[in-house]
């Protein structure tokens, strides 16, 4: 009978905290009672963790056993401390040594014959470990390659309890797989492809370069999903710290690749029009889940028939697309999720479709305005680019026109977005990111002359004055784009133009 301690790791969101997993076995009327904020499947690891020890031919104590989780007011989720709470059992009932642990944290969930298996999450609750001076980290073995993708802490692996049992008593070793770093095997689509649409193509480099948001609407076969789903082809790679956020939400959520590879490329998610709230921005019982928004934080979100979207799901995107997170509150607390992305909305003009838009549409007027209607104004007004994308004409499928391929457009891509990094300093890395205050700055600020046709929009009451500032932050990245140091009067009324679906 006695009292053993280990460590674990504890999510709440993307921020996890290192945990005490104590177990006290005293004499009593033989129970397991686990506290400290359990949720169901934590509750449950008493059944689990029972069958596992004695499947690997340990003996478990007769007695009345306590396991406690601290801090005891954080809630706990999932079944990842089960290894843990085995060997904290172990330690204080059946005198298992776990001195060759001290400085280690322990995951993963055990099936009931003893295997360990894999669980989400593996990434940023190594990457907490190695924050808090943790210097081990025990995972299952599916798992290993995802953890070493963190730096400065050692990384071993197990696939099953009797396994850390013998590495304990000293007749066993961990397992210490080579890992290759595997490459992205990703296929990038090539903007070469879409064919006719010097428009479209047009807003997808401004929209890589500054990180605006897009809006596309016209007939079917005009090429709006093709050039959605191109643009993250134009953008550039992330960066070592992008990299290793965009990777940890997609272990949180599961969908991270079984080689365990950290995501290089910008992501693309792509929900279909009967999403839920909870499924585009995040939510679910127990821990919020990471929605379609956060999944493609660095990258791109593409709602295609965005008009089909429930209004109260679109309008959900409000307040991530301004603040950059996803604050989901529940009764237990509030979980934060980044979502930096950008919105790519596609729309047909009314609900019949045809392909020969004004000329071949057969709805009412009021039918495409009630059609139109469903994307709210406060949503559209937070929408940078706002274009009309006419048919496709047979001459640009039968032609012989060179078309730009996505590297050269890459290239100028990462030119323009190295441009305004340098001007923007620690600001912001974009145009799209730049607050306000800096554009009013004495530095940047543009003159009257040059904002003309802004001030007279704005001035009429067809701009707002968020629509003011994000038409300014387009000026800058067409200037980027061109090579000019400053904005121009014609860059000012081009951004006007893409906002106002006016352009033709």
């Amino acid at each position: 009978m006695g009292y053993a301690r280990v460590h674990s790791v504890a999510l709440h969101g993307v921020a996890g905290e290192v945990i005490v997993v104590e177990a006290d076995v005293a004499p009593g009327l033989p129970s397991l009672v686990v506290s400290g904020l359990p949720d169901a499947a934590l509750s449950e690891a008493r059944d689990r963790v029972r069958a596992a020890v004695q499947n690997s031919g340990a003996y478990w104590p007769q007695a009345r056993i306590t396991v406690n989780l601290l801090p005891a007011h954080m809630r706990k989720h999932g079944s990842g401390f089960d290894t843990a709470v085995a060997i904290a059992v172990l330690a204080a009932g059946a005198a298992l040594p776990i001195g060759r642990l001290k400085g280690a944290v322990i995951l993963g969930e055990l099936g009931l014959d003893g295997t360990v298996r894999p669980v989400r999450g593996v990434l940023p609750a190594v990457l907490a470990a190695s924050r808090a001076g943790k210097e081990l980290a025990l995972v299952p073995l599916a798992n290993v390659t995802e953890a070493r993708l963190v730096p400065d802490i050692e990384v071993r692996a197990t696939d099953s309890l009797g396994r850390i049992i013998g590495f304990l008593h000293g007749s066993e070793n961990l397992l210490d797989p080579v890992s290759e770093p595997a490459m992205e095997t990703s296929i990038t689509l090539d903007l070469a492809d879409v064919l006719g649409q010097e428009r479209g193509r047009r807003v997808i480099e401004l929209a890589a370069a500054g990180r605006h948001h897009i809006a596309m609407f016209g007939p079917p076969g005009t090429g709006k999903t093709m050039l959605a789903a191109r643009l993250p082809g134009v953008l550039p790679p992330l960066d070592d710290e992008e990299s290793i956020e965009v990777t940890a939400l997609h272990s949180i959520a599961g969908t991270l690749a079984p080689s365990g590879t950290l995501v290089r490329r910008a992501p693309l998610q792509a929900p279909h029009h009967t999403a839920s709230v909870a499924a585009l921005v995040g939510g679910g019982p127990g821990l919020a889940k990471p929605g379609a928004i956060s999944l493609a934080h660095h990258g791109v979100l593409f709602l295609d028939e965005c008009a089909e979207f429930a209004s109260g799901v679109l309008d959900s995107l409000r307040q991530p697309l301004e603040q950059g997170q996803v604050r989901l509150r529940r009764a237990y607390g509030e979980t934060v999720y980044p979502a930096r992305t950008q919105l790519v909305m596609a729309a047909n003009p009314c609900p019949c479709a045809r392909p020969g838009g004004r000329q071949t549409c057969q709805c009412p007027s009021i039918v495409r305005r009630r059609y139109q209607a469903r994307l709210s104004g406060p949503l559209m007004d937070r929408v940078d680019l706002q274009v009309d994308l006419d048919p496709v004409r047979s001459a640009a499928l039968l032609g012989t026109e060179h078309v730009e391929p996505s590297a050269i457009i890459a290239k100028r891509v990462l030119e323009a977005r190295g441009t305004a990094a340098a001007r923007w300093g620690r600001s912001a890395k974009t145009n799209g990111d730049v607050p306000a205050s800096m554009l009013r700055d004495g530095r940047f600020r543009l003159s009257k002359s040059v904002l003309h046709p802004l001030t007279v929009e704005m001035d009429r009451g067809r701009l707002s004055a968020r629509g003011f500032e994000r038409s300014v932050r387009v000026a800058w990245t067409i200037a980027d784009l061109d090579g000019r140091e400053r904005p121009e009067a014609a860059d000012v009324r081009e951004a006007l133009e893409l906002r106002s679906r006016s352009v033709r």
